[in-house]
Formats: structure tokens, sequence, C-alpha cells
């Protein structure tokens, strides 16, 4: 499956291969420096680019599917699952299909309605039992019953993803490679 262009996505992957910071970041797996860069100087931008929710949602699926494979994190991403489309698997559908326990489903609702996005968390609640495995990542904080994330200049939560899903792998025994010692 083909995935079309995005000009978020296009911007963020333009401003990472520009980056002088990012590979060195990379290598000495400061991933939420890099969050932080990439939303000190890319966040505003995108806001123009479309809907603040859209590409913030935009912004954090390309963001998480560079870092997660620079961290070397098993995931699929838009996935096709029982009639849903999932944003982010962690590490993959056979897992969830054998042990809901180790799998991390990460949801970018990409949008702000708290019907909408209570309406996807009833829906991935079916395919995963383990309700605290269902994480979002969201545009704005929202009273929402579920370990979430928001990607803001204002919140620095987002930034902190990577080592809680690294951690969540080390605990739950998915990651082979250990990579992150956290």
């Amino acid at each position: 499956m083909e995935e079309e262009s995005n000009p978020i996505k296009d911007y963020l992957f333009e401003y990472i291969k520009n980056s002088e910071s990012i590979p060195k970041l990379i290598i000495e797996k400061k991933f939420d420096v890099i969050i932080e860069e990439v939303i000190k100087n890319c966040y505003d931008e995108i806001l123009f680019m479309g809907d603040k929710d859209e590409s913030v949602g935009a912004l954090a699926t390309g963001l998480l599917h560079y870092l997660l494979t620079n961290a070397l994190i098993a995931s699929q991403r838009k996935v096709e699952y029982k009639q849903n489309e999932l944003d982010i698997v962690i590490p993959d559908i056979k897992t969830l299909e054998k042990d809901p326990k180790k799998t991390l489903l990460i949801c970018i609702p990409k949008s702000s309605d708290i019907k909408i996005i209570e309406k996807k968390i009833l829906q991935l609640e079916k395919i995963q039992p383990e309700k605290d495995n269902i994480w979002l990542i969201l545009s704005e904080n929202l009273p929402i019953n579920k370990k979430s994330f928001v990607l803001s200049k204002e919140s620095k939560s987002f930034s902190k993803i990577i080592f809680e899903i690294a951690q969540f792998s080390n605990v739950e025994g998915t990651n082979k490679f250990k990579i992150l010692r956290i």
C-alpha cells in the first residue's frame, strides 16, 4: 500500500534530513531532545498547513515512525485489523492476537472532540482487552481516562513517549534487543 504524499510529513522529513544535530542525537539515543527540537522548529509551521488536530496527528505519526525505527523498537503502523485501522501497534498484530499483555496500541485520533475519541477508544478496547495498553496522542490536554501524550509547544509529555514505549517493551519482554536500558 503506497502512502500518498503529505506536506506535513514531507516538511518534517526535510527538516530531519537537513538537521545537523538529529543524527548525533539518534546515536546518543536522546529521543526526547529530538522531539523537543522538532516541536520547537516545526510545530508552528505545520499548524499553518491545515486543521490543528490533523496537522498534529500527521506530525506525531511521522515523528513516531522515524523514532521507533531509529530506536529499533518493533512496530507496525496503519494496520487494518478487524475492520479498524490501527495507528501504531507495538510490536505487531501477531503478538496482539497471541498475548495482548505484551502489545501496545497507540491511537492518534486527529480530533479534539471527546465523543469521537471515546468512540475510537471503545473500538480499540474490543481489539485490545488490556485497557491500560491503549495510549493516545492528542493535540491538547483532554480529560480522557487513558494514558495520553500531548504534542504541543506547551506540553513536554510527548517528548517522553519513546522512553515509555521502550520501557513497556523491556518490561513486557517484547524488545528482544533491549537497546534502550531504562
